[in-house]
C-alpha cells in the first residue's frame, strides 16, 4: 500500500476527568473545624447557619470550647436536630458551668433528648446531679428511669451507693435488673477509689439470691477478686 492509499486514523479524543464537586459554602466542613472558641460561638447564635454548620461548630467545640461556648451549646440541648451535636461539644468542655447547664436541663426535657442529657450527666460524673437523678429513676418513662440508673452507677461515690442499694428495694423487673448493674458499676469505682468498706457493703447486697443471676455471679467474683488480691490491704 503507497503513503497515498493510507489513510490518516485520528488519535483518540482524551477524556476528561470530571472535576471534583464544589461543595457550597455551608457544607465546606474544613473551614469551620479550623476556627476558635468565638466564631463557632457566633456561627451557633446565628439564626442563618445550617443545621450542618452548628452541628460542625459543636463538633469543633468539643475540642477548643471554653466556659464561653456553654451558653450556646446549652440552648440547643432542647433541639432535636442538634442535640446530640451539643452534648458532644459540652461533655469534654472542663468547667463546671456545663454541669449546672445539664442539670438546669434535667428540668426542661422529656423523651430521649432528657436521656440523652442524663447520659451526659453520667460521662462528667456530676455528684451535685445524684439527688435529682435519684428521683429520675422511678420516672414512668422507663427509658429515662433506666438511665438515671445507669447514670448514678457512673458517677459513684457513697451517696449514689445507697440511693441505688435503695432502688433494690423498691424497683422491679428491667428497672431492677438495670439497677443492679449500676450498682456493680458503683461498687467498682468505690474500691478503685480506695473505699473498701462501702464497695463490700454494696457487692453484698449484690451477691444475694434475689438479685438478677448475671449481676449476682459478677458481684461474687469481685469480692473474691479484691479479697485475695496481692495488693489488698492487710
Amino acid at each position: 500500500m503507497t503513503q497515498a492509499n493510507r489513510q490518516t486514523v485520528p488519535p483518540a479524543p482524551q477524556r476528561r476527568r470530571p472535576a471534583a464537586p464544589a461543595f457550597p459554602p455551608e457544607f465546606q466542613a474544613a473551614k469551620i473545624m479550623a476556627l476558635d472558641s468565638p466564631p463557632l460561638v457566633q456561627i451557633l447564635k446565628d439564626p442563618a447557619a445550617t443545621v450542618f454548620q452548628k452541628g460542625k461548630a459543636c463538633m469543633r467545640l468539643a475540642m477548643v470550647g471554653t466556659k464561653d461556648a456553654v451558653p450556646a451549646l446549652a440552648a440547643l440541648l432542647a433541639d432535636p436536630q442538634l442535640s446530640h451535636y451539643a452534648r458532644f461539644g459540652l461533655v469534654p468542655i472542663p468547667e463546671p458551668a456545663v454541669d449546672e447547664a445539664l442539670r438546669g436541663a434535667l428540668r426542661k426535657l422529656k423523651g430521649k433528648l432528657l436521656v440523652g442529657v442524663i447520659d451526659s450527666i453520667g460521662q462528667r460524673r456530676d455528684a451535685l446531679a445524684v439527688e435529682p437523678l435519684a428521683k429520675l429513676m422511678y420516672d414512668p418513662d422507663a427509658e429515662t428511669a433506666q438511665a438515671a440508673a445507669a447514670a448514678l452507677g457512673m458517677i459513684g461515690g457513697p451517696r449514689a451507693a445507697a440511693v441505688l442499694k435503695d432502688g433494690l428495694l423498691k424497683t422491679k423487673g428491667a428497672l431492677r435488673a438495670a439497677v443492679a448493674s449500676s450498682g456493680l458499676v458503683c461498687a467498682e469505682g468505690l474500691m478503685a477509689k480506695g473505699d473498701r468498706q462501702q464497695a463490700f457493703a454494696l457487692l453484698d447486697v449484690l451477691s444475694r439470691m434475689d438479685i438478677p443471676k448475671p449481676v449476682r455471679l459478677a458481684a461474687m467474683h469481685s469480692t473474691i477478686a479484691a479479697e485475695t488480691a496481692l495488693g489488698r490491704p492487710r
